[in-house]
Parts: structure tokens; sequence; C-alpha cells
């Protein structure tokens, strides 16, 4: 050997240990597997909660402006327009809901995703006076939530007022309808 140690090659780099040829032990590899399962203990309810959130938001967003399509409506055809549970007026809001002037469909909305309930307190119409305003003078309330597979923590309240302007608030929800 012309003046090199036993650890370096002729490049002057030291030859690689048996130690780091073979990656991690099973050891390193079981605390990594257990910290990633705390982590993701805590990170999938918060997911699932904001999934719902989301879900719940889409939805009643969705009502709020079919509601603002039926006002506009009666107004801009001045004839009373009404918003009705079903297809028929007479089924429930989960079965989604349609615009009507007269017998003329302005528009439709398919039907909710399966667990998730909206429910009118025994509502299914809400009409638009060509003025804007309300046909009736009470304010009408619908209750969305989650009812399955378990129900959610969360609901949506949608509020119709008597000058025809709807509103969503959120909440926590105790029970669903």
């Amino acid at each position: 050997m012309t003046g090199r140690t036993a650890s370096q090659t002729k490049f002057g780099i030291r030859d690689l240990t048996v130690r780091s040829l073979h990656g991690f032990t099973l050891v390193e590899l079981m605390v990594t597997i257990a910290v990633l399962a705390i982590l993701l203990m805590i990170a999938v309810p918060s997911f699932n909660e904001a999934a719902l959130s989301s879900k719940l938001n889409s939805i009643a967003n969705s009502f709020v402006s079919s509601a603002q399509l039926a006002r506009s409506e009666a107004i801009k055809r001045n004839t009373p327009v009404r918003l009705c549970a079903g297809g028929d007026c007479a089924g429930s809001w989960k079965d989604g809901w349609v615009v009507l002037a007269g017998a003329t469909v302005i528009h439709t909305q398919a039907p909710l995703p399966n667990g998730f309930l909206l429910s009118g307190g025994g509502v299914t119409t809400i009409t638009f006076q060509p003025s804007g305003l309300r046909a009736n003078d009470t304010d009408t309330s619908l209750t969305l939530c989650r009812s399955a597979p378990t129900p959610g923590s969360q609901k949506r309240t949608i509020k119709v007022s008597v000058s025809g302007r709807p509103s969503v608030e959120k909440g926590p929800a105790t029970s669903c309808p």
C-alpha cells in the first residue's frame, strides 16, 4: 500500500461498511409505523368532519340557489313561482326539488345523496309572489343533516324569510329528523 490507510480506496473515499448497505432495522420500521398510525388516528376524524361540512354546504347552497332562482323568476315573469319538494310538489325534499312557473319547469334538482336528509317540518312548497315576497306570512325553516350510515355532528338550517330571502346557518346536530 503506497501511503494509503487501509480504509481508503485509491480515490480517497472510505470503504462502505456492511451496516450502511442494509438500510434500516426492524425496530426503526416499527417506530415509523407506530408514529404514522398515531398521526392517522388524529387526522382521519378531522378529515371526515371537513368532508361532511363540505357536502352539507354544497347541498345547502344548491337549495339556496334554487330559492333565489324561483324568487327572481317570479319577479321577472310577474307570476307566482313555486319551489316544490320532489318532482310533483307532494314528495319529500330529500327526493330533490323543482322550480315551477305555472306548469313550466324552470329547474330540477336531483335527489340528495344517500344518507342525507332535508326536512321541512311538513312544508313541501314555497311560493314566491311577483313582488318577490313569499306567499304566506311565516318564515320557512328546513333542516339538512346526515342521517346514515352514522348521524353527523353537524347540520345546516336553511331559512326562507317572508321577504323571500334564503339564508343558511351552521349548527351542531343533536339529532337528525
